[in-house]
């Protein structure tokens, strides 16, 4: 066995994971375990902004920033935990920029903002600039930095282990198990306390934004050891991934002053939300094209319609609509402002498509981008085992795997940065005080060895099913059947070919037999866990028989607050799963109609 020993250890090397360790590392030791290098992780494919009310440009409170956040999320976020995330955003930008993180700036040498989907003056109703950003790269900036700033802190880093395994003794946290992808061996991590910051799982559709490494590991392992799941149903669709292929366009291409044109060259967002029209949020957005293509107005009758940022459409909007600059001039843009505001957006276009949006509008359909729910968690980033707030001594989660839940229904854009830093801040800070209030626990007997026969299963077949084409079957099923709309049809379907797919997955086959970099096996192992949460989205979203957020059921087409203002909690119970309710947590704002 391969021994290891820290006070804490943090499964993934993303935002959440590496503030945690820069704040656990203040007063505790600490090992960071991560599938890829870290500053490959997903937080750097975060383009348009992180949102923090700072009012550089005009002005802005804290608290429009909660109220937009709850109005989003379909009422379906906890009001504290948006209280808490909104308020400490402001703080922890400055604190960011700080550490070095270079945003772009303003005339006057402050941060610079733009406007972002969803984020409104409270009073006028109109965009707020509330996204701060580093040209559309503002996700890898905020990973080098915070990498760069772990090192310096003496952080740990244990790149290319593959988490497989948490271990438990007597109720409490003792440790986990990784696979050396170099060498395939498995490790065993003994710790105090564990986080996981481990990320999405959009790779269960075939159209995503997410990354190949983005499979559910920890909720996958969590959900087969019995712990629950909450709100797994709301997974979001980002209404502009590049046609086909699920790369993202930032939605900082709107916040610039890009539209939605349909194949008649309409404008249609003026339809669906009048007064705040592309900047709508994205489950709004993502419904509406969806609608635009299924009456026959996509772009040459196809399932796609074009995102535009040529200067002279916007030029044109932005007269039409009377936006002004700060200082009350009349705003426009030009080739040189996108060169220089979305420099990656330009690239990913000529690179992929062939397209050049100066010049050319840009191809988009919705892409599977985002988990609303995960891992349930307190504002303090620990782990809840049930829905009456029981917590797991030890077990932390921070970022897109966790459900704190601050995103509810449906996550604004750039609120997936802000979650990172301030629950990964959050939970660090705590895991620090409880490593330094408890001892060591004991391991428990033989802590590799369900890892290990786990594998041996994988290695020994001589013959069996590919484990890509059942990743394929299932991709395409849930795309189709638990995508932008649902219906009890389409899901029952679904759940019945997942749960075929998990029966052909005991006989996956692995034709590589080897140690080193063995993706083969990991590919196998990944897809196991995919299948177990393609089972639970579905079973969650057959169970909502509403329409809220990111959830859009076309047999329930109306949000139903009387009998579903309620988080799911899923857990397997034997062979099958058991689901439970939590209220929601409302504070100042009552569930009303979102009007945008």
């Amino acid at each position: 066995m391969n021994y290891h020993k820290y006070d804490a250890v943090i499964v993934g090397a993303g935002g959440a994971g590496l503030m945690a360790a820069l704040y656990a590392s203040r007063g505790a030791n600490v090992a960071v375990v991560s599938k890829l290098y870290p500053t490959r992780s997903h937080t750097g494919a975060a383009q348009g902004g992180i949102g923090a009310a700072l009012g550089n440009l005009e002005e802005d409170h804290w608290e429009w920033h909660a109220f937009d956040t709850v109005k989003g999320s379909d009422y379906l976020a906890d009001q504290d935990a948006v209280d808490i995330m909104c308020k400490d955003a402001v703080d922890i930008v400055l604190e960011l920029e700080h550490m070095g993180l270079p945003f772009d700036r303003t005339p006057d040498g402050k941060i610079s903002q733009r406007p972002f989907g969803g984020h409104t003056n409270n009073d006028t109703k109109k965009p707020v600039r509330r996204a701060c950003h580093a040209a559309d790269r503002t996700g890898h900036m905020i990973l080098q930095t915070l990498y760069q700033q772990c090192i310096k802190n003496e952080v740990q880093f244990y790149d290319e282990y593959q988490f497989m395994d948490l271990l438990v003794t007597d109720g409490r946290v003792s440790g986990i198990v990784a696979y050396q992808i170099n060498t395939g061996e498995l490790h065993v991590f003994h710790c105090k306390a564990v986080m996981f910051a481990t990320g999405g799982w959009g790779r269960l559709w075939n159209i995503t934004s997410n990354a190949h490494s983005l499979t559910g590991d920890a909720p996958a392992v969590l959900l087969n050891k019995g712990y629950p799941m909450e709100d797994m149903e709301f997974f979001q669709f980002h209404p502009t991934g590049i046609y086909k292929m699920g790369i993202l366009i930032t939605e900082g291409v709107r916040g610039e002053g890009g539209v939605l044109i349909n194949g008649k060259g309409e404008r249609f967002m003026e339809r669906y939300a009048p007064t705040i029209k592309d900047l709508a949020s994205r489950d709004v957005i993502s419904r509406a094209i969806y609608l635009e293509v299924a009456e026959g107005r996509g772009i040459e009758g196809k399932d796609y319609v074009y995102l535009d940022v040529r200067p002279e459409t916007v030029n044109k909007y932005f007269e039409q609509d009377g936006i002004k600059n700060p200082d009350g001039s009349p705003r426009t843009i030009t080739a040189e402002d996108i060169e220089r505001k979305l420099p990656d957006i330009a690239d990913f276009c000529r690179t992929y498509l062939g397209v050049d949006p100066i010049k050319d509008p840009m191809p988009i359909q919705p892409t599977a981008h985002y988990a609303m729910g995960g891992i349930p968690t307190d504002a303090d980033g620990r782990v809840l085992v049930d829905a009456q707030g029981t917590i797991l001594p030890g077990a932390y989660a921070a970022g897109e795997v966790a459900c704190v839940s601050v995103h509810g229904a449906n996550r604004l854009g750039t609120n997936s940065l802000v979650d990172l830093v301030v629950f990964g801040k959050r939970g660090g800070m705590a895991m620090m005080d409880f490593c330094n209030q408890v001892d060591l626990p004991a391991l428990p007997d033989d802590p590799e060895g369900d890892v290990q026969a786990m594998l041996e299963f994988l290695l020994e077949g001589d013959s069996g099913t590919s484990a890509a084409n059942i990743r394929k079957a299932m991709q395409e099923i849930m795309m189709r059947n638990v995508g932008v709309f649902r219906t009890e049809e389409l899901l029952t379907t679904a759940l019945e070919r997942v749960r075929e797919l998990k029966k052909q997955f005991r006989t996956v086959y692995v034709a590589d037999k080897g140690k080193r970099f063995n993706t083969d096996l990991l590919e196998a192992w990944e897809l196991g866990n995919m299948l177990e949460l393609a089972e639970v989205t579905t079973l969650s979203a057959l169970n909502r028989t509403e329409s809220r957020g990111g959830h859009a059921r076309d047999d329930y087409a109306e949000r139903n607050d009387d009998d579903w203002l309620k988080h799911t909690f899923i857990q397997r119970d034997g062979e099958n799963y058991q689901i439970d309710y939590k209220p929601v947590t409302i504070g100042r704002y009552q569930p009303q109609k979102r009007v945008y």
